[in-house]
């Protein structure tokens, strides 16, 4: 999209949008538009960001949010990261930072295109660890940027991000990023969620079928579950658990990665190359499309295997994928098995999830505590005797 030149195609497009609120920065590359229920201030205006402190009265929720759009070359960029570091030495708040860094953090978000070299990285990575910032991860496709070209002068970057500081994170336990679908730009759109309820529950430990597929799965399961030490047979045997989910977890991120993300990253791939094969239909690009789409129905596989397991079903026909078909079914046995009220002693109806879990905690407690202990045992003389002396 354009950058808007004057006040007034801001205030029209506003308008389009529905929203009460609209601002731009200096040289309007960068907008916001807000809702009416929010309150703005701004707190920096510059080339490459601006800077909005934003409140929510009915939530009594305040949050200084940084969108970003930097400039192309290493020099330019570092008024940014001067910017950031003053903005980060005075804030007592909550504080989010998003958009076009035009920048990576390392080889790994880069597919294509020449080596990354050292002092292309240092000096971002300087300012998100000077300004105490977190990236805060991202759903889908690994990349946010395209140059539009293929063959060798194609080129992936993950050039967009979030970042916040700990105070965000702890206002929002729950914060999710993901890169949704290019369209009418080489740039993804970011969508942030951010969440003030966090239920806390700890994630377990969950065995995927399909790893058994993989040869260095038994390797890894052998290696973890020779115990090094004497003792009691149960305490060996918690011990070799414990171990071996340890490593299996480690193992499963290492060499499956995240296949969600996976897919998505290889159907944009896909893309690309197939738009390179039609151009140029060699010998070359070809194999390199046929690549790509037999690691995407490797991917696509373990996510069928992921579902199949993950819903409980053993009659799912073979070929048919219809993940949404499963998402639905997963969610509605957990909306099945979540307790939404439990009855204390007295008889009373709990609902609240803190008393439940409080409730929960103190009976378990009250079964694996040692009561008074009994001495005498007549009662054992009505069962009937089974075994004789001999």
């Amino acid at each position: 999209m354009e950058p808007f030149q004057d006040i007034h195609k801001l205030e029209q497009y506003r308008k389009r949008l529905g929203m009460h609120h609209a601002v731009s920065n200096t040289n309007g590359k960068i907008w916001a538009f807000m809702d009416a229920y929010v309150e703005y201030e701004v707190v920096v205006d510059a080339e490459q960001q601006i800077t909005l402190k934003i409140t929510n009265q009915a939530q009594e929720l305040e949050v200084l949010v940084t969108l970003v759009s930097a400039k192309c070359t290493i020099a330019e960029r570092l008024q940014l990261w001067e910017s950031l570091d003053h903005i980060a030495e005075a804030v007592p708040m909550p504080w989010v930072v998003g958009g076009d860094f035009n920048t990576i953090m390392n080889e790994e978000e880069k597919l294509g295109g020449l080596l990354v070299l050292a002092k292309e990285t240092q000096d971002f990575n300087h300012c998100i660890n000077v300004c105490n910032l977190e990236d805060r991860g991202f759903k889908r496709s690994k990349y946010t940027w395209w140059n539009g070209r293929t063959d060798e002068d194609c080129i992936f970057k993950r050039l967009d991000r979030v970042l916040c500081n700990d105070e965000m994170s702890n206002k929002f336990p729950v914060i999710e990023v993901e890169h949704l679908t290019r369209s009418g730009s080489d740039h993804s759109p970011l969508l942030l969620k951010c969440s003030i309820s966090n239920e806390g529950v700890v994630k377990p430990f969950r065995f995927l079928n399909f790893w058994i597929k993989k040869e260095t799965f038994k390797k890894v399961v052998k290696q973890n579950w020779i115990a090094d030490f004497e003792g009691n047979p149960f305490g060996i045997f918690h011990h070799k658990l414990k171990r071996v989910k340890r490593a299996l977890s480690q193992w499963s991120k290492e060499t499956f990665g995240n296949i969600f993300q996976e897919i998505a990253t290889l159907e944009d791939t896909i893309k690309v190359l197939e738009k390179q094969f039609k151009e140029v239909p060699c010998g070359e690009n070809r194999s390199r499309l046929q690549k790509a789409q037999a690691d995407l129905y490797t991917q696509l596989q373990r996510e069928e295997d992921f579902w199949k397991q993950k819903a409980g079903f053993e009659w799912f026909k073979d070929g048919e994928r219809n993940t949404r078909f499963f998402h639905t079914i997963v969610k509605g046995r957990r909306s099945r098995l979540r307790i939404k009220r439990i009855q204390n002693e007295d008889g009373e109806w709990v609902e609240q999830q803190d008393n439940i879990a409080e409730m929960a905690v103190e009976f378990y407690k009250g079964q694996f505590t040692k009561g008074e202990e009994i001495e005498d045992f007549d009662m054992l003389n009505e069962i009937a005797r089974m075994v004789t002396d001999d």
